[in-house]
């Protein structure tokens, strides 16, 4: 069996654009924390998002940081 993952938690979502900001709102009135990644700043998810990374999909390292701040990963692109 898979352990849930229940509203408490953070959401990571790789892209930042009008799905991830829809995404986001359900989420954070469900309870759950969110945090988004993409190359740009003030993105329509993370204005809505409880932290936005702004760094190239190809930056390792700020991506690691990314996925260490967060308990699963999904992507909206």
């Amino acid at each position: 069996m898979t352990n849930p993952i229940l509203p408490g938690a953070t959401l990571g979502v790789l892209g930042s654009g009008q799905l991830g900001r829809m995404f986001a709102i359900a989420a954070r009135r469900l309870g759950y924390g969110v945090h988004v990644y993409s190359p740009d700043v003030n993105t329509p998810a993370g204005q809505v998002a409880d932290r936005e990374f702004a760094a190239e999909y190809d930056d390792l390292e700020q991506l690691a940081e990314f996925a260490r701040s967060v308990d699963v990963v999904t992507f909206e692109f």
